[in-house]
């Protein structure tokens, strides 16, 4: 008797103890840890995940058999399926999440498989072949034995098995050509070719050369093969015409080879250290912090180089799509058609075509944003996170997990370093890297040693006296004369829309979505107010709905009302906006940033995406139009992100020969967060943070947890949290600082009513279990509505 332990997939029934069904004999040796399969649960069936095999059971009743295969191979690896147990672990949530969490898009729609003959097949296809080189897989259709039958060929190479996704994406089918003679046979039919006749001798040659090879028809053309002697050539019976898939490339341009960049001695330092850890393989975390344009891509690009030199792979992460791109292209310049790439603005198919080159070892390179850190990478022996202290390397839903943490957990697996690259470190890995935990490593220079850009702040409340556009008169005159030098504008607005709401002057009244607790913001572009948080949409109205008035006015100005203005106070400049607006179709980030690389434009402007990482030459002004804005949000790390975001986009100015400018506009000039990015003094700023930080009792000084609660009644919400906010402070010590329950900053979205309970402690040894309690019963709270969710070190309290 063999047994599987399965996690399966029950909304209501999770948890992270495996279920035991008995495996049918015929799949005994082939069922294997990853595979999905689907199972008996109640009256239903489920889809679960084999996690592991045994030939016993602690269940004393009589167990259920697996009902049938989901997949043909694991779809996740043995490193992943331990990943998992550690990520539910440490995330607090349930096992199912954490795995579908790792599989690539393309495998959590809907599919339906392929069984594709290999060129290893014996001469007589399979009888469920029916003599095609492709069929279905489907498991009704098929009994036991035909799957075990099935099951055999495939671990034989006989036949292989493709998903093929039929709700976001259709295989691509290129017609190709496969040779039906041996060799002895072709020579004979080219003693029957005419010598005039050279299409046919040079495909005749080809099928000589390479008699095992499938030939696409586009590769015969460029050759010089005609359609015509293609046709012909079925015909003679020399080559059956077949359909194969061409694999999706998501890589919009080519790229022309580039070569490693010399050094300076800030940079050789920081490549030898690394290169020593993974010389060594050692799970050594290093914090690579430079100011920005010191050349911190080289060194990344270096260090993966040497990893690939001794036969290791490479993981590269960045925290925006936007950034992609042109990191993308960097590495694709050295490294070629290694380089995979891994983001949401790829289509499902894109994405699952490059999760099986990653899988199957043809890709030894992986770039992209928070994802890519499940990619199933073998013999990884470099991993590194750019831009470091980036939020959106924080997973915001279930499971919620810091990517951070899960490379330094796939690091310790394979034996390899971590870097993590930032001019502004977080606060927390700044702090670990002062204890000795990250070996700290400076890059202080900029590459070439460029000039940091001179950095002037305007008070806008002095500027609002006499000067009611957005932009100062300052930044208006430097623009003028970058425009006229022929030189690069980059304005940042950190807020898409055309204004932040509408108000009627008479009464007040200010249009509210009415799933949420937030005003609607104005679109001109769709003559629409769009609720941010729910998508709700209304139009415009002419009139207020309340009194009736007609003067119904804008206030606020988001980035579709910054482009118009820019674009009437300078009529000739072309300007484009980058925001989530503007880059919904696919490849529209690629198409903007190419387009202003190549000079088409004079200004770009946009939201915080356009912050961090971009490396244009010619931009020389750099202007911050509401550089306070973050500081608004109650939340502890508010000045940290301020100052990272204003250091962050300071350094897209003056990265090459050319002087660059930076302007700063903002109601409180005199914030420190503001004045220490004017001198880009992260030094400073960390120590005036941290201690802060210290009197407040908050991160990197204490561990937190937020604990979050919703249902559409409010009443209920305020009475469960209180009920668990009340569990908690009897069960944990005294020294456990347990706050609330209270209403989120937002109370109401998508109409239901969202509390949150903050813990902050040192040491609380029973945390754990009680968190875990709270996560068990969670379960049945469900069915009445309240969804539970824990989050382990938060990035914000709101």
């Amino acid at each position: 008797m063999q047994v599987a332990q399965i996690i399966v997939d029950v909304p209501t029934r999770q948890t992270n103890n495996p279920y035991s069904y008995l495996i049918p004999e015929n799949l005994e040796e082939q069922i294997q840890p990853g595979m999905r399969v689907q199972v008996p649960f109640g009256r239903r069936r489920v889809t679960g995940f084999v996690i592991g095999l045994s030939d016993k059971t602690s269940f004393d009743g009589k167990l259920k058999k697996i009902s049938s295969l989901v997949d043909l191979s694991p779809v996740i690896t043995p490193e992943l399926l331990k990943l998992s147990e550690w990520m539910a672990d440490k995330t607090f949530s349930f096992k199912i999440s954490c795995l579908q969490t790792m599989l690539p898009g393309g495998m959590r729609t809907k599919f339906k498989k392929k069984l594709l003959a290999t060129d290893q097949i014996r001469d007589t296809y399979p009888a469920i072949f029916h003599g095609q080189n492709e069929i279905d897989y489907d498991r009704q259709k098929f009994n036991n034995k035909t799957i075990a039958e099935i099951l055999a060929l495939r671990k034989s190479n006989q036949i292989k098995v493709h998903y093929e996704l039929s709700s976001h994406a259709k295989p691509i089918l290129s017609r190709a050509y496969k040779s039906k003679l041996n060799q002895q046979q072709i020579d004979h039919v080219l003693i029957d070719v005419q010598k005039r006749a050279v299409g046919q001798r040079r495909l005749l040659k080809m099928l000589y050369e390479q008699p095992s090879q499938t030939f696409l028809q586009s590769k015969l053309l460029h050759e010089g093969v005609g359609r015509q002697v293609l046709d012909t050539a079925v015909k003679q019976g020399w080559v059956t015409e077949t359909q194969v898939r061409r694999i999706r490339n998501p890589f919009l341009q080519p790229v022309s080879r580039s070569y490693p960049l010399d050094l300076n001695e800030d940079q050789q330092t920081a490549v030898n250290r690394i290169n020593n850890a993974i010389g060594k393989q050692t799970d050594t975390t290093f914090l690579l912090e430079g100011v920005t344009g010191s050349g911190k891509t080289e060194v990344y690009l270096q260090a993966m180089a040497h990893a690939l030199s001794i036969g290791k792979t490479a993981l590269m992460l960045v925290p925006e799509i936007t950034l992609t791109p042109q990191i993308v292209g960097r590495i694709r310049s050295r490294f070629g058609d290694q380089v995979a790439m891994l983001h949401s603005a790829m289509s499902s198919g894109e994405r699952y075509d490059e999760w099986q080159r990653i899988n199957s070892g043809q890709a030894k390179v992986v770039v992209g944003v928070r994802s890519a850190i499940f990619a199933p990478l073998k013999n990884i022996g470099l991993i590194i996170m750019d831009e470091e202290h980036d939020s959106s390397y924080k997973q915001s839903d279930t499971p919620r997990y810091q990517t951070r943490d899960v490379a330094k957990w796939r690091a310790v697996y394979n034996h390899c370093p971590v870097v993590l690259g930032s001019a502004t470190p977080s606060l927390e890995s700044r702090a670990r890297a002062m204890k000795g935990v990250y070996q700290l490593i400076m890059l202080p220079h900029r590459f070439n040693n460029h000039a940091l850009p001179h950095v002037s702040i305007v008070d806008m409340k002095d500027e609002m006296a006499h000067n009611r556009h957005i932009l100062s008169k300052r930044l208006s005159n430097l623009i003028t004369d970058r425009l006229e030098k022929h030189e690069q504008i980059i304005l940042l607005l950190n807020r898409r829309g055309y204004s932040s709401f509408i108000m009627c002057r008479d009464c007040g009244y200010v249009p509210q979505c009415p799933n949420c607790d937030i005003s609607l913001t104005m679109h001109k572009d769709t003559h629409t107010l769009n609720c941010h948080l729910c998508g709700h949409k209304e139009p415009i109205p002419t009139v207020c709905p309340k009194c009736h008035s007609k003067r119904i006015r804008h206030y606020g100005i988001g980035s579709q009302q910054l482009e118009e203005q820019v674009k009437d106070l300078f009529p000739t400049a072309r300007v484009l906006r980058m925001d989530v607006d503007t880059t919904r179709k696919k490849g529209s980030h690629e198409a903007i940033i190419n387009k202003f690389g190549a000079h088409k434009a004079d200004i770009l402007l946009g939201t915080q995406m356009i912050a961090k990482g971009l490396d244009f030459p010619e931009v020389t002004l750099v202007g911050v139009l509401n550089a306070d804005s973050a500081l608004q949000f109650p939340d502890f790390r508010s000045s940290e992100r301020t100052f990272q975001l204003l250091t962050q986009v300071s350094g897209r100015s003056g990265r090459a020969d050319k002087q660059g400018e930076v302007v700063i506009q903002t109601f409180n000039p005199d914030h420190y967060a503001i004045q220490l990015a004017k001198t880009q003094d992260y030094e400073k700023f960390y120590h005036t943070e941290m201690r802060i930080r210290h009197l407040g009792k908050y991160p990197p000084y204490y561990f937190t947890i937020k604990i979050t609660g919703s249902s559409p009644s409010e009443k209920q919400t305020a009475y469960e949290m209180h009920q668990i906010a009340g569990f908690l402070r009897r069960y944990l010590t005294n020294k456990a600082i347990v706050l609330g329950p209270t209403p989120k900053t937002i109370t109401r979205v998508n109409n239901r009513y969202f509390y949150q309970i903050i813990i902050k402690y040192r040491q609380e040894p029973k945390l754990k279990a009680a968190l875990d309690d709270v996560l068990v019963k969670s379960q049945t709270k469900q069915q009445g509505g309240l969804l539970i969710s824990i989050d382990n070190e938060p990035l914000d309290f709101m």
